[in-house]
C-alpha cells in the first residue's frame, strides 16, 4: 500500500513530523517499507506556458520553443517529444537546482540560445515517467510556483501489510488507524447521495450466489471525454505508484485508493443488455485491458452482458468494454466480492492487480454504495455528465454480518499484565470504528464491517495492545520454574542424529519442499508426485518425493564453485498422493490426500578424507557411506537393520546399492547414483547417497546390564570360496542361525578374486569369535563350530573351504 503523506495529514491531525509517524506506524504493527520523498528542491520551478513551438535549424529531434512565464517570455530549446504550442509544463528557471542534480544555466543547444528547461515528472522528483514533459492541466496558474501548485513538497510511504490488515489498503482505514494511535479525529467519510437526473437502469442479475453478494452500478451520460484529471488527485495518484491516465479511470483508481473499494468503469455503449455475475464457462475466453487473452475456466467468476464475457470480477477489465478517449457515456461499477472467488485467480494467469490484491484479502461489503457515491460526484464535478438512478443487486444471507464480542476487564490486565484504564478503552476501540455496549464485567464489542480480523476477545485485546503501546507494556519474568521436559528414553532425537552426521563430517543442508516436475522426470521419482494449485514458478511446481534431487542439485552447485569433496545430509519430509488418508472432496466423492513421511538423507563425493600430509588420497566408495550410515544405525543398538539388493530404484546403480531393511521392511536406499543420472544431471563424478526414514531410526533399544563374559573366548578363521553374487549379510546371517548363541561375533577380514578362482567366484575370509556362557569351549567344540558352519554354508550358497 503506497499513499501521500501530505493526503494522509488532509484526513486526520499528526502531532508529529515524518521520522515520528514513520515510528508510530511501524510499532504499531503496520510496518513503513520505504519513504520517498518528492518534489523538494523546486525552489525556481514554476508553471509555464508553451506559445510557440518551432523546429531547431540544425538538430532534427530538438525544438525551439517561446515560453510565457507570467512575468514575461523566455526561449527554450527542448527534445521532448510532447513539446507542442499551448501546453502547460514544468520549467526550471536559471539558477534553479533540481533533485536530479542538474544545476539550471543559461546554454546554447547547437547553436541556439536556451534560458532554462522545460521539465518531465521524473526531472521533477515527482513520478518515475521520464516519457515526456509532465503536461499540467488547463487552468494551472501560468508562473505559479510549481510546488505550491501541486501540493509539494511530499512524500510517497509505502506499507508492508500483513494479510489481515486488508482494512489499511485505503485511506478511510489508515485515517482511523491513524487518529486511534495519535489520540486524534479522523475526517469523515460520509457522501451525500447524488440525485439521479436520468431515468435510466440496466438490470442486473447475480448467478454465482455467494461469490458475488452485491453489485451496484450507475450510468453516467455525456461526460466531456477530454476532460483532464486535476492536478491534486495525478499528484495523489502518482504518490500511490499510479500513473495517471484519464478522467474515468484516474477517478476509479483514486476511490480505490480513498476507500479501499476497487471500481472499474465500462464503455456503456458497448454493453448489451443486462448485466450478469456468472461462472466463466469452460474454455471461455476473454481479451483482458493489458492486451492478454485469458481462457478462462468454471473456477473464474466474470462479469458478462447478455452476449459475452466483460471483465474478469475483481482482477481486471476486458479490452472490448473498455472506456477509450471517444466514450461520452459510461457505467460504473461497485461490487462485492467473497475473497475465495478471487484467491489465487490473477496469479494463475499471471497478472497481479491493485483490485485482486484487495479482493483476495477482504474487502468492506458496506462499501460498494459510498464509493459509487463518491465515484459519480468526482467524475461529475471533473467531465460532466448527467448521472442515472442507481441499480443493487444483493444476496443478504451471503453478506457477512459483524457479532458482538465480549471484551472483560479482568481478561485484558491477565492477558498483557498492564491495567489499561476504562477511558482508554472505550477511546481507543471507538476510535478504530468498533461500536460498544457496557456489560456488567467489561463490553460488548462490535467491530465494523472492514475488520474481517477480529473475531474474538484476543483480537480486541491485541488491538488494545497495539495502540496502546508494546513498548508501554513492562517486561516480567515469568514466575516459577518451567516443568523440566519429559524426553522418551526409547526414541533418539532428531538433534542427536544430526550432531552423529556432523561428526562424521557432513553439513546440513535445507532445500525446498517444492521442486521441478521435470527434475522427478529425469530421477524416476515423478509418479507419485503432489502437483500445487498455484506454484511460485515452473520450478517450484509438485511437492518433493524424495529428498535426494534437492540435495544432488546442492552437490552439483558446490562441485561448480570448484569444492571437489561435497558432503550434505538433510532431514525433511518427502509427499506422496497415496500416502494419505481418503478425504471427501468438493463434489462429495472421496480423494485421497497427500501423505508425508519424515526422511534423513545424505550425498557425498570426492575423496573419503579431506587433503592432508598424513595419510594417502582416497575416493570414497560404497562401503566408505554404508560406514556412516550404519553409524546412524548403531545409535540405536537395534540389531534389526540389514541390507539386501533386490528391487532397487532405476537411479541407483544395480552393482553399487543396496536396499536398508528394518525388521525385514524396506525403509531406504543407499548407493552410488546410476551412470545414466549422472549424465542427465551433468555431474561429473561419482556420487554416493542413502535416503532413509527417520522414525525407525529414531528407535533406541534400552540399555540392559549383562556380566562380563566368564570363561574365554576361542577364534577361529576361515577361507570360503562363494559366487560373486552372495552379499556378506547373507553369510552372516547363515552362520547366526547354524552356531547360534555360541558365535559372539564374526567379521571378513580379506576378499579376493583373481586368478587361481573361477570368474564367477570369490574368496571371503572371515573371522569366528566362538564364547559359552557356561564352559571354556575346548578345541574340539570349536572345531565343530567350524564344521557346522562350512556345512551351512555349502547348503546355502554351494561354499567350500579354500585350501
Amino acid at each position: 500500500m503506497k499513499f501521500s503523506e501530505n493526503w494522509l495529514r488532509s484526513l486526520v491531525e499528526i502531532p508529529v513530523g515524518r521520522e515520528g509517524l514513520v515510528e508510530r506506524l511501524t510499532l504499531s504493527g503496520l510496518e513503513v517499507e520505504s519513504v520517498e520523498a518528492l518534489g523538494t528542491q523546486l525552489d525556481r520551478v514554476i508553471v509555464a506556458r508553451i506559445a510557440e513551438c518551432t523546429p531547431h535549424p540544425d538538430a532534427d529531434k530538438l525544438r525551439v520553443c517561446r515560453v510565457e512565464t507570467g512575468s514575461g517570455e523566455v526561449q527554450i530549446v527542448c527534445g521532448a517529444p510532447n513539446a507542442r504550442a499551448g501546453l502547460k509544463a514544468p520549467l526550471a528557471t536559471i539558477g534553479a537546482q533540481l533533485p536530479n542534480g542538474i544545476a539550471i544555466k543559461a546554454a546554447k543547444l547547437r547553436g541556439v540560445e536556451s534560458q532554462g528547461m522545460l521539465c518531465s515528472a521524473k526531472e521533477l522528483g515527482v513520478d518515475a515517467d521520464a516519457s515526456g514533459l509532465m503536461e499540467l492541466p488547463e487552468d494551472a496558474p501560468v508562473g505559479a510556483p510549481l510546488a505550491r501548485y501541486l501540493g509539494l513538497p511530499d512524500a510517497s510511504f509505502e506499507l508492508k501489510l500483513t494479510p489481515n490488515r486488508s482494512d489499511c489498503l485505503g485511506m478511510r482505514g489508515l485515517a482511523d488507524e491513524v487518529a486511534a494511535e495519535f489520540g486524534t479525529h479522523a475526517k469523515g467519510f460520509d457522501f451525500a447521495p447524488v440525485a439521479a437526473t436520468l431515468k435510466t437502469q440496466r438490470a442486473i442479475r447475480l448467478e454465482a450466489s455467494a461469490d458475488c453478494p452485491r453489485y451496484l452500478g450507475r450510468a453516467i451520460r455525456g461526460i466531456e471525454p477530454s476532460a483532464k484529471t486535476p492536478a491534486w488527485m495525478a499528484q495523489r495518484l502518482r504518490a500511490a505508484g499510479i500513473k495517471p491516465i484519464s478522467a474515468v479511470v484516474d477517478v476509479t483508481q483514486y476511490v480505490m485508493l480513498e476507500l479501499g473499494q476497487p471500481l472499474h468503469a465500462f464503455d456503456e455503449s458497448k454493453l448489451e443488455g443486462a448485466i450478469v455475475v456468472r461462472r466463466a464457462r469452460a474454455n471461455e475466453r476473454l481479451a483482458m485491458l493489458d492486451g492478454s487473452e485469458a481462457k478462462l475456466d468454471p473456477e473464474f467468476l466474470v462479469i458478462a452482458d447478455e452476449s459475452r464475457s466483460l471483465a474478469l470480477a475483481g482482477v481486471m477489465g476486458g479490452f472490448e468494454s473498455r472506456v477509450t478517449d471517444a466514450t461520452r457515456d459510461v457505467f460504473l461499477e461497485s461490487a462485492h466480492f467473497a475473497p475465495a472467488a478471487i484467491m489465487g485467480r490473477a496469479r494463475r494467469l499471471g497478472l497481479n492487480t491493485e483490485a485482486a490484491h484487495r479482493f483476495e484479502r477482504g474487502v468492506d461489503p458496506e462499501l460498494p454504495r459510498l464509493a459509487l457515491e463518491r465515484a459519480t460526484a468526482l467524475l461529475l464535478e471533473i467531465a460532466g455528465g448527467e448521472a442515472g438512478d442507481t441499480v443493487e443487486a444483493a444476496l443478504p444471507e451471503h453478506l457477512s454480518q459483524p457479532a458482538a464480542i465480549t471484551l472483560r476487564r479482568a481478561r485484558i490486565a491477565r492477558v498483557l499484565g498492564v491495567t489499561i484504564t476504562d477511558d482508554q478503552v472505550q477511546r481507543i476501540l471507538s476510535a478504530l470504528g468498533m461500536r460498544l455496549e457496557s456489560a456488567e464485567d467489561g463490553w460488548r464489542v462490535t467491530p465494523p464491517s472492514r475488520r474481517f480480523d477480529i473475531e474474538r476477545e484476543e483480537d480486541l485485546i491485541e488491538e488494545l495492545a497495539r495502540i496502546h503501546g508494546y513498548a508501554q507494556i513492562p517486561a516480567h519474568l515469568p514466575a516459577g520454574e518451567p516443568p523440566s521436559p519429559v524426553e522418551d528414553e526409547t526414541r533418539l532425537s532428531e538433534g542427536t542424529l544430526r550432531a552423529q552426521l556432523a561428526a562424521r563430517d557432513f553439513n546440513e543442508a535445507v532445500c525446498y519442499a517444492f521442486i521441478d516436475a521435470q527434475r522427478l522426470q529425469t530421477w524416476g521419482l515423478a509418479e507419485e508426485a503432489v502437483l500445487l494449485a498455484n506454484p511460485l514458478s515452473a520450478e517450484m511446481a509438485v511437492m518433493r518425493t524424495s529428498l535426494l534431487p534437492g540435495l544432488v542439485d546442492a552437490l552439483i552447485a558446490n562441485r561448480r564453485r570448484q569444492q571437489p569433496r561435497v558432503r550434505l545430509f538433510e532431514f525433511g519430509n518427502v509427499f506422496a498422493r497415496s500416502r494419505g488418508p481418503a478425504t471427501a472432496n468438493r463434489k462429495g466423492m472421496q480423494d485421497e490426500a497427500p501423505g508425508q513421511t519424515p526422511m534423513v538423507a545424505a550425498v557425498a563425493c570426492g575423496t573419503v578424507e579431506s587433503e592432508q600430509w598424513g595419510a594417502k588420497s582416497r575416493a570414497l566408495d560404497f562401503h566408505d557411506l554404508k560406514g556412516d550410515l550404519e553409524s546412524l544405525l548403531a545409535m540405536g543398538g537395534s540389531q534389526a537393520w540389514s541390507f539386501d539388493q533386490k528391487d532397487l530404484p532405476t537411479w541407483l546403480h544395480p552393482g553399487r546399492g543396496a536396499r536398508v531393511l528394518h525388521e525385514g521392511r524396506p525403509v531406504g536406499t543407499i548407493g552410488a547414483l546410476h551412470p545414466r543420472l549422472l549424465r542427465g544431471l551433468d555431474l561429473d563424478s561419482d556420487a554416493y547417497v542413502f535416503e532413509i526414514q527417520t522414525d525407525p531410526l529414531r528407535g533406541r533399544e534400552l540399555p540392559r546390564a549383562r556380566p562380563l563374559p566368564r570363561f574365554p573366548s576361542v577364534r577361529r578363521d576361515i577361507a570360503v570360496e562363494l559366487p560373486r553374487t552372495v552379499p556378506w549379510a547373507e553369510v552372516e546371517a547363515s552362520l547366526r542361525q547354524t552356531l547360534g548363541s555360541r558365535l559372539a561375533d564374526t567379521f571378513v577380514f580379506d576378499v579376493y578374486t583373481g586368478p587361481g578362482l573361477k570368474e564367477d567366484q570369490k574368496s571371503v575370509a572371515m573371522g569366528l569369535i566362538l564364547q559359552d556362557a557356561s564352559r571354556t569351549l575346548t578345541d574340539q567344540d570349536a572345531d565343530g563350530c567350524v564344521t557346522a558352519a562350512l556345512a551351512s554354508l555349502e547348503s546355502a550358497f554351494g561354499a567350500k573351504l579354500r585350501s
